[in-house]
């Protein structure tokens, strides 16, 4: 029954937010009508926002791909998601279970009013936990259940320290953000707060009247993936399939970009507009005072010129240092350029810097935000090294880098014990 509630519901992001809405709508009382109609949109715009995310990371993997292929890179065996997931898939799924219980618990009986509704981040934040515990030494119960306390932490935690930057940058104080951008966020915020200008907004950037198509986000982003493309291609020809030229591939790839931006956008209104007046009759009823932690591509609609920023800002710095970290061989491992942290996480730190210092603050918080991500994959990779160091070489260099190494230091903390 936990594994088919895992599986089916806590891994199924449409029909969680539905299930949630349509709960919502009960408490208040609402007509059967309205709980119908609020419940199948919220699904909507969150399957509309996961297609869109699907279309972005498509394109950003196959570039990804290219450059490991041309730096001879390839998964080990042992070292990746899927094998990990034979071996330990029932512990994560157990952890995932418990730590939601502790997590709501948190939430209705302390301050930290925090429900975390970004749903395969439900499943990947214990995959990393307990892949740090188990690098740690710990094994059998105990690993179930401190990797279900320590995801309870994040997922409790994390969106409410960060939920300042959120609602400056924002401004809207009725959600968190539930995503592992938090660490390089944060990072970017305290430092955009310090040398940026908030006078000075990448939304108000005087573009002249010729080139005013810039200010579409799908516009500007489908032009930086055509130009990626175009120089990822020369750079790894391994990107261009058989049959294709270099021009036309990557002005389909971004068309597609583009497009995968506007189908997210839609997404994400859709799904604010229903779940978080939805929302409000969970939180008045069984958690007062709650507020629900959605993904990052929420933040894209509010500054979307910083998301672009700060994903050419991102791709530029990570991709220079981790050049010289290879070459100086400062993590003894190769280590690969984060094109899909760099767009998702960095383009939520750029948000987030740009509400705290404008267009400087979006631009320098977001540069020391990438110095920050380089160094976590560097190092995570590191600790990770018999569990899923390949998988993290990809997608880490944010939150799920930093609590995979918390969780294996905890680890061998319990072990020493």
């Amino acid at each position: 029954m936990i594994n088919w509630i895992a599986t089916n519901i806590l891994q199924n992001p449409p029909i969680l937010l539905g299930l949630i809405a349509a709960l919502g709508l009960a408490i208040q009382k609402k007509p059967f009508a309205d709980i119908i109609k609020g419940s199948l949109t919220a699904a909507f715009g969150m399957l509309i926002l996961t297609e869109g995310v699907n279309m972005l990371t498509g394109i950003i993997s196959n570039i990804n791909t290219a450059v490991q292929t041309q730096m001879g890179l390839t998964v080990s065996k042992g070292l990746s998601d899927i094998s990990f997931t034979a071996d330990y898939g029932g512990a994560v799924g157990m952890a995932m279970f418990f730590g939601l219980i502790i997590h709501l618990l948190i939430a209705r009986f302390t301050p930290v009013k925090t429900i975390f509704l970004t749903g395969h981040m439900l499943w990947w934040v214990p995959f990393v936990i307990i892949a740090g515990l188990v690098e740690g030494g710990v094994r059998g119960p105990l690993l179930v259940g401190v990797g279900a306390l320590i995801s309870a932490c994040y997922w409790s935690f994390m969106p409410w320290i960060m939920r300042k930057y959120v609602w400056d940058a924002t401004g809207d104080d009725s959600f968190l953000i539930g995503h592992p951008t938090g660490i390089l966020s944060m990072i970017s915020g305290f430092v955009a707060k310090r040398v940026g200008n908030k006078d000075h907004s990448t939304e108000d950037l005087n573009i002249p009247k010729g080139l005013s198509f810039f200010r579409e986000i799908s516009i500007t982003g489908g032009l930086v993936m055509f130009l990626v493309d175009i120089v990822v291609g020369i750079i790894a020809p391994s990107l261009i399939p058989k049959g294709s030229n270099l021009v036309m591939f990557s002005i389909n790839q971004g068309l597609t970009f583009g497009a995968g931006l506007l189908i997210l956008l839609y997404g994400v209104r859709l799904l604010i507009n229903q779940i978080v007046p939805a929302f409000q009759g969970i939180a008045e009823k069984v958690v007062p005072g709650a507020k629900p932690a959605f993904d990052v591509p929420i933040l894209f609609n509010y500054r979307p010129n910083a998301v672009i920023i700060g994903f050419l800002t991102a791709m530029i710095t990570s991709t220079i240092l981790v050049i010289v970290a290879n070459s100086m061989h400062l993590f003894s491992v190769l280590i690969v350029p984060l094109v899909i942290t760099s767009f998702f996480e960095c383009g939520g730190a750029a948000v987030i810097g740009e509400g705290q210092g404008g267009i400087r603050g979006a631009i320098i918080g977001t540069a020391v935000a990438s110095i920050v991500m380089v160094a976590l994959v560097g190092l995570s990779a590191m600790v990770l090294g018999s569990t899923i160091r390949n998988w993290i070489l990809i997608f880490g260099g944010n939150d799920l880098s930093l609590w995979s190494m918390i969780s294996a230091g905890i680890g061998k903390l319990l072990g020493g014990l």
